[in-house]
């Protein structure tokens, strides 16, 4: 099957071929036709799989015939790094076309996006929290909208973003075609997607998660304190040229991305914590190539794309299998190869167990050969609690007592207070006597009074 046997516009084809795709991917050949006839959609479908173009193509065919200055599709995603990318690919699939986008989230100024709502963008691609905020502005009218997006629901829902999108819905009107995206389908977003869809066309409800086919995954046993060790070896050998390496939490993130700089290794880290600049900033360099290990909580294990990625490690076991199958598919996009490699401590083994038998088969296991397995050493990336509490009650000591000893410094060195001016209807006070000298003649009769 070709992208020409759907019925789309010319200039969507064009966009298509430009961008080097040849044949639509299994979600595209099931998603596009009943959206473009306008029925709603509940696809299941595993990140790379050319979902994002499944639901955009229709959406600019559709809009192309539409005047220009409202908004009339909202794609809600559950990460800025999500909703920026698939801004990204409207812009490459409509760059023939008339149809705008406009991104809308957290993390930068409001100013260009209470903008896009004011010109009328046709498309606003929006996380749900920053959406709402606008939503309380008098200018954020998506009262004509015909078309809903929710990408990655599942996601939506770990994020806890559902009262946010049951807020959302109440801004947008109920007659609507929407198009309802997840990689796994739990209960709780079958009941969502039956709440919000109208006889769906549906696809791949049953399957199962599983990486892309294209991975190979590894699991490489290694004593936890060694794991940093490890992965620079890894780089040092060239067995790892470019990676996503995934963290269990942010301050793992900061020490292990803080030692690979200290070896030599062109690193950026990704998390929570960093700015949307920040964030926007490292990927670009990851992107570019000037940043060979982009270091990641799981904030970015959905909605990075990068073309050709090489490698996805996990430098922590994930503690769900679907964490696991979403983390590897940052690699193997659009059925291309990639390996996953797997840091296994000896109290990971069980998570590990849970991810086996998730994907339906025990993983390969690797040794790096040359790597010293028994050494011994001092790094650590896991500062425990106690002591992070007690060096932060030791800073906070220190700033009182510097702030004390400044205060004390300040009042010594303070001149004399002088005498404050006199009140109205007040006579002025007397100067204290000096040795030596007589104050009679400030207050002879001839002498000045007090004014009124």
């Amino acid at each position: 099957m070709s992208f020409t046997q759907f019925g789309l516009d010319a200039t969507l084809i064009k966009a298509v071929r430009e961008l080097g795709f040849t044949r639509p991917t299994p979600i595209q050949e099931q998603a596009i036709l009943p959206a473009m006839k306008g029925k709603d959609v509940l696809a299941c479908a595993m990140t790379g799989s050319g979902k994002t173009a499944a639901f955009l193509l229709p959406i600019i065919h559709h809009l192309m015939a539409k005047p220009r200055g409202v908004t009339r599709a909202l794609v809600l995603a559950p990460t800025r790094e999500l909703a920026a990318q698939i801004h990204e690919h409207l812009e490459e699939l409509a760059i023939h076309t008339p149809v705008t986008g406009a991104p809308v989230f957290g993390g930068v100024g409001m100013a260009p996006q209470e903008h896009a709502f004011r010109s009328g963008v046709d498309i606003i691609i929006a996380t749900p929290g920053r959406l709402l905020d606008h939503f309380t502005r008098p200018y954020a009218k998506l009262d004509r909208l015909e078309i809903l997006v929710i990408d990655e629901a599942d996601r939506m829902l770990d994020m806890g973003f559902l009262p946010d999108i049951r807020r959302v819905l109440k801004h947008i009107p109920a007659k609507r075609q929407t198009l309802f995206f997840s990689a796994t389908m739990p209960q709780e977003i079958v009941r969502l997607s039956g709440e919000l869809l109208h006889q769906p066309a549906t696809m791949n409800l049953e399957r199962k998660s599983q990486p892309a086919i294209g991975i190979t995954q590894a699991v490489y046993p290694v004593p936890r304190e060694l794991k940093s060790g490890l992965i620079l070896e890894l780089v040092r050998q060239q067995v790892v040229r470019d990676a996503i390496v995934f963290t269990r939490t942010k301050h793992r993130a900061n020490r292990l991305a803080e030692f690979l700089e200290r070896n030599g290794v062109n690193v950026a880290k990704i998390h929570g914590n960093r700015s949307q600049n920040q964030r926007t900033e490292a990927l670009a360099g990851f992107k570019s190539g000037k940043i060979q290990v982009l270091v990641a909580t799981d904030i970015v294990a959905r909605g990075i794309d990068v073309e050709a990625l090489g490698h996805v490690v996990n430098f922590d076991v994930p503690n769900v299998p679907d964490d696991y199958i979403h983390r590897v598919g940052r690699t193997a996009r659009a059925e291309t190869t990639g390996d996953a490699f797997t840091f296994v401590s000896p109290d990971e083994e069980g998570d590990l167990a849970a991810i086996e038998r998730a994907v339906g088969r025990r993983l390969p296991r690797v040794t790096l050969p040359g790597f010293d397995y028994a050494r011994k050493t001092t790094e650590r990336l896991e500062i425990p609690l106690g002591e992070r509490l007690a060096a932060h009650r030791a800073k906070r000591s220190g700033e009182r007592q510097r702030t004390a000893a400044k205060n004390v410094r300040r009042t010594e060195s303070a001149p004399a207070s002088r005498p404050s001016a006199p009140r109205s209807g007040e006579s002025p006070a007397a100067p204290a006597a000096q040795p030596g000298s007589s104050r009679l003649h400030r207050f002879h009769p001839g002498g000045r009074r007090s004014r009124h």
